[in-house]
């Protein structure tokens, strides 16, 4: 494994090293943003098709369930807040959605490759990245057949243009790699398999382009052996586990993804001659985050703030929100902690609304981009 220190050291050696940009550096105008990911960006689409994530999930931002697996927002939501549109609807929201602005692909459980397996019998979502792909190759096509026919659909989808103005953003490939250990795979196998996620996901990419996309937003996957659901779930000795508590096996296949998936920009860049194609490393933030907790201001790094029993407060069959029956009758054990802006880990899977916003204020900025140039700056290529 890679020392932290030398990976942020390699990074920054590496920004420095890069091109002028092609076009000016003032800001872009994006009118919209379409998202594809999973459920660290989803905004709503798996509580759409399976039924809604139920409280406490929102409760610290939107005062009840907002279909994110989150007390609050997702670093994409304030990514459009910073850009000055409303938070994404979920493509597969029918109730009360409106797209002008964007749509969101993203479901919780989703991943690059298809599985071949159920959502309840794994866990993972039958929306992986191609068909997400389907569905904006046909948002696309329908929403300008229905704007030029009935007024009252240019109040609620996209402009023509925007489609080749907006923002394309990727968050994506976590599930990849925990789904190869959920089935028992050894770390040779789910490594061996990390260049066919990446094929699939650069076509997918070539895709958008070829339909006129052009400002890529992507992020880099986190440190997977730092989440309580795979310190929980899988086994680990002591020696595999480091400083900040997390498990080295997972972090390094983690690290492996990225190191490929950088390489993949790096050539789509070729390919692709018109996009601007940032790669951002949420890697190194989160893993920061994580192993100096107190430093950024959060008390609890490992735990999961909502959840029941055991040594991360998680507990793969009855978590946040969860209940049982005593007596006949219902009684909440998933509980909140009383107060999740200090903690760093919601649910066991995912990040507080408060680290949301942490993680977004490092990004933002472009200090760990490549190309390093800010978020609103995003559509200006490098050469």
């Amino acid at each position: 494994m890679e020392p932290h220190w030398l990976v942020i050291f390699g990074l920054a050696l590496s920004l420095t090293s890069l091109g002028k940009p092609v076009s000016s550096s003032t800001h872009c105008d994006f009118p919209a943003i379409f998202n594809f990911g999973d459920s660290n960006s989803d905004t709503g689409g798996l509580s759409a098709a399976f039924g809604q994530a139920a409280a406490p999930h929102g409760e610290s931002y939107f005062h009840g369930p907002a279909g994110r697996y989150c007390d609050g927002r997702l670093v994409i939501d304030f990514i459009a807040e910073s850009l000055g549109l409303p938070y994404l609807n979920a493509y597969l929201d029918a109730v009360g959605s409106n797209f002008t602005h964007g749509a969101n692909f993203a479901t919780a459980g989703s991943t690059v490759r298809p599985q071949n397996t159920t959502l309840h019998q794994s866990g993972f979502s039958p929306f992986s990245l191609n068909v997400q792909w389907y569905q904006f190759n046909d948002f696309h096509r329908r929403t300008q057949a229905f704007r030029s026919r009935e007024w009252v659909f240019q109040e609620l989808l996209p402009k023509r243009e925007h489609f080749s103005r907006a923002l394309y953003t990727f968050d994506i490939g976590q599930n990849d790699l925990t789904a190869g250990y959920f089935l028992n795979m050894s770390t040779d196998q789910v490594r061996a398999y990390v260049p066919d996620v990446l094929a699939q996901f650069t076509d997918i990419v070539k895709d958008i382009y070829g339909q006129g996309g052009r400002s890529f937003w992507i992020h880099n996957t986190g440190p997977v052996g730092c989440l309580p659901y795979i310190l929980d779930r899988l086994k680990i000795t002591a020696a595999q586990v480091d400083k900040a508590g997390c498990a080295t096996p997972f972090n390094d296949v983690a690290q492996y993804f990225n190191r490929k998936l950088k390489q993949v920009v790096v050539q789509l860049r070729k390919d692709l001659p018109l996009a601007a194609i940032t790669y951002v490393d949420v890697y190194s933030v989160k893993y920061s985050l994580i192993s100096q907790a107190k430093k950024h201001g959060f008390e609890e790094s490992l735990r999961a703030c909502c959840g029941h029993g055991g040594k991360y407060n998680y507990n793969m069959h009855l978590g946040c929100g969860g209940k049982i029956k005593v007596h006949g009758k219902e009684v909440l054990v998933g509980k909140p902690c009383k107060d999740p802006a200090a903690w760093i880990n919601w649910d066991g899977v995912h990040y507080t609304q408060a680290a949301n916003k942490w993680v977004f204020d490092q990004i933002v900025g472009g200090s760990f981009s490549d190309p390093p140039i800010p978020l609103k700056q995003a559509c200006h290529r490098y050469s």
